[in-house]
């Protein structure tokens, strides 16, 4: 089956080229057509009392997406007038201000202190005001809205809020990531020009896929729409998930082209053939450590996940199928831009290793204690503000709302409106007397004594009363705190607050922005957990299954792990925070992601194993061939997630990023340096727990379609050798002779002179 695929690949590029072009134009049309949602917090899950709580603030009171003003020195008319304008934009629901509970004639100082103390900064030079939106806070028309009262304020106003927020962010992410999407590319761009034997092959790659990443984010489109950090780091990871496909394809088409002089059709279906076991397993590797992220509470990780797992699937696929046509119909151009690659010999490393190996096989066992130890004090954050620069307009009015009113975030109370008045007292008293709670906005702060119900505004009453789809009426009391979201201090006041409010009301909400991130903590927490337990699980049965052992991933997936705790611990050595989706993403994408290294080494193990070398020869063979193809490609996707670590000022997205980059280097020094001896060390354990570990099972279509054993040339150079000759290594295959000594085609194979003569 697959030496048929191969042959038919190969021998019909212009029609494959013909059809990949097609389907770049349904593909582009999707992509454009597909939404992004920047309200990251819209991925909890809805079971969520926080969640549900936003939902009636949404149906109810048009409250889920609000902002906050703050006004300097503005008279009450200026007030008056700046409302107006407001409310008459598409897309506000309400501005609720002073003016909205007092006539603009009434001097400021005889105002009731009840309202004073809402409205107005302690030296009352500032005022405040709220906008309610018709739409949710990531709509477009509360982001155009957001937009249209920023041209209408003056320098003397500041607007604030999670909807403010969401803004602020796409223009960032608009801004930046053609950016550094540009710059991943040229990046990996130069690392393939220097790495690669053509100024040419480069390019080819990277437009092969170019058009893998196209179909990917095209394809976005059934999702309807897609978070704006899957977006951002979509076509990196991609880029630098799927490279190694295309590195491990090539280097196994220039062994082949050595074999297969003038055939280069021949050459490539048998590069197709070669490496498609090692590419299936390693690509279902990585599909599966993303798909890990499904499995989230935190719906963000099934955003990432089925995109990331989508793009992978289209990356093999485009590298099996488009990449050959490319290299076929270009490969003329592609010979006579030959250059030599800078890329050292990895034959004195191969060497140490398999020397050394029992030592190094220790050290990489004891690497662990040490490296679980350091990386468990990993600093993590969960406030969103964090996330993004603190120069943005949002974030810098945020810090004024902090500084004029004393107030970080905004919680809301859903209550049962139908509550005694004595009952609902004693509530907001007991509220008001938490720590950190600044005021406390409810219809009974306004009927006081002070202010007698009659002259309560009917527009008050809409803000603060509403009807539940079952018709009970529902009140709804804002909270502010001093406290910023995702503290200690913050999440001690929202565990007292609940407790409050459930005494009186058991059916109550507690919600707010304060309340989802804590609710972010609590869920990311038990995801980290469930995800590295699944991804583990899912690819350690995978490579079971591929390579019919089961001592294989152990030794595999250990080396990742390994490499995945001395990544996080280097972060605490820094002292560096990362987001709180960053330990789950780095610990099922470098898992899925470079355990290909690892396959890759196993499996050209297994085949130098298979044609009857021992242990140690096999190794040095599988290890110098399998290490240039291992470093080439660490090094690309350090390239291109390296360049957005660099440019990018979404917190977020630059985290992951520096994260995956350094992942990605140190996943390829424990995979040569630590996986490498330990497979030699256990191969005799190996042999007895894997299923025809040293036979050979692949076998080759021939130009004629006939089907020979994959050593069959080998045999024939054998029989039709004298009895003095020793066959040689070629070391353009990745081999090389048991002294360590190259050997090139031209070469003529080695007199037997001697017992004494060294053989392979």
């Amino acid at each position: 089956m697959v030496y048929k695929m191969s042959k038919w690949i190969s021998y019909h590029p212009k029609t494959i080229i013909i059809v990949c072009l097609a389907l770049l134009v349904p593909a582009i049309i999707g992509y454009i057509c597909t939404g992004i949602n920047y309200d990251i917090l819209s991925y909890l899950p809805k079971d969520l009392e926080s969640v549900q709580g936003e939902e009636l603030l949404d149906t109810a009171f048009n409250n889920a997406s609000s902002s906050f003003i703050v006004v300097n020195n503005a008279s009450q008319k200026d007030l008056e007038k700046m409302k107006n304008k407001i409310e008459k934009i598409d897309g506000v629901y309400s501005v609720t201000c002073i003016n909205t509970l007092a006539d603009p004639s009434i001097p400021t100082e005889i105002l009731p202190d009840v309202l004073t103390d809402i409205f107005y900064s302690e030296d009352k030079e500032s005022s405040l005001m709220m906008v309610q939106y018709t739409n949710s806070g990531s709509s477009e028309e509360t982001m155009n809205a957001i937009k249209t009262i920023r041209s209408v304020m003056n320098k003397q106003c500041f607007l604030s809020g999670v909807s403010a927020i969401g803004v602020d962010t796409k223009d960032l992410v608009d801004k930046e990531a053609p950016v550094y999407i540009a710059v991943a590319i040229a990046l990996a761009l130069v690392v393939l020009i220097f790495t690669m034997n053509s100024f040419i092959l480069p390019f080819v790659l990277l437009t092969a896929l170019g058009v893998a990443v196209i179909y990917n984010m095209g394809t976005n489109i059934i999702f309807g729409q897609i978070s704006y950090i899957t977006q951002a780091i979509a076509a990196i990871l991609q880029l630098g998930v799927t490279m190694d496909y295309s590195v491990f394809l090539m280097d196994r088409y220039e062994e082949e082209c050595k074999k297969h002089p003038g055939d280069n059709k021949l050459a490539m279906s048998f590069a197709i053939e070669s490496t498609f076991t090692s590419l299936a397993g390693s690509s279902l590797t990585t599909v599966f450590g993303f798909l890990a992220l499904c499995f989230m509470q935190f719906t963000l990780g099934l955003d990432i996940g089925l995109v990331m797992a989508k793009g992978v699937l289209f990356g093999v696929v485009t590298v099996v199928t488009f990449l050959p046509a490319l290299i076929l119909m270009l490969d003329k151009a592609i010979k006579k831009t030959h250059k030599k690659s800078i890329i050292p010999p990895f034959q004195g490393i191969s060497n140490f290793t398999v020397k050394h190996r029992k030592v190094l096989a220790i050290i990489f066992l004891i690497l662990f204690i040490p490296a679980y130890l350091v990386q468990s004090n990993l600093n993590v954050y969960y406030n969103m503000d964090k996330a993004l620069p603190q120069d943005l307009d949002s974030i810098s009015s945020l810090s004024v709302l902090k500084e004029r009113f004393n107030m970080a975030t905004t919680h809301f109370i859903i209550c049962d409106a139908n509550m005694s008045s004595s009952a609902m007292t004693q509530m907001t008293n007991e509220v008001e007397e938490v720590d950190g709670v600044v005021k406390v906005l409810s219809l009974s702060s306004f009927i006081g004594p002070s202010i007698p119900l009659s002259i309560l505004p009917d527009e008050v009453k809409d803000i603060c009363v509403a009807k539940k789809d079952d018709g009970k009426e529902i009140q709804l009391i804002m909270i502010n705190s001093e406290y910023s979201g995702a503290t200690d201090e913050e999440n001690a006041q929202i565990d007292t607050l609940y407790k409050i409010v459930k005494k009186y009301d058991k059916d109550a909400y507690l919600t707010g922005e304060g309340v989802l991130e804590k609710d972010l903590i609590d869920v990311t927490n038990r995801d980290f957990i469930v995800t590295n337990i699944i991804s583990i699980a899912a690819i350690f049965i995978l490579i079971m299954i591929c390579l019919k052992s089961f001592s294989l991933p152990v030794i595999l997936v250990m080396g990742i792990e390994l490499a995945i705790l001395l990544n996080k611990a280097i972060s605490v050595i820094l002292g560096a925070e990362v987001p709180f989706i960053g330990p789950t993403v780095i610990g099922c994408v470098q898992l899925g992601a470079t355990v290909d290294y690892a396959i890759l080494l196993a499996t050209r193990f297994k085949e130098e194993l298979s044609n009857g070398q021992n242990k140690e020869d096999a190794m040095r063979v599988a290890a110098n061939s399998a290490s240039r193809s291992i470093f080439q490609s660490a090094v690309v996707f350090f390239a291109a997630t390296f360049g957005v670590y660099l440019l990018c000022n979404i917190s977020i997205v630059k985290s992951i990023c520096g994260m995956l980059a350094r992942g990605s280097i140190i996943s390829a020094i424990v995979i040569i340096v630590f996986v490498t001896p330990t497979l030699v060390c256990c191969e005799s354990f190996i042999n007895k727990t894997s299923i025809k570990w040293r036979e050979p099972t692949l076998k080759r279509a021939t130009a004629n379609g006939a089907e020979e054993p994959q050593d069959e040339k080998t045999e024939k150079a054998k029989e039709q050798a004298p009895d003095d000759f020793v066959p040689q290594l070629s070391i353009k295959d990745g081999t090389m002779d048991k002294d360590g000594n190259p050997y090139h085609p031209s070469t003529p194979p080695m007199k037997k002179h001697d017992d004494k003569e060294k053989r392979i």
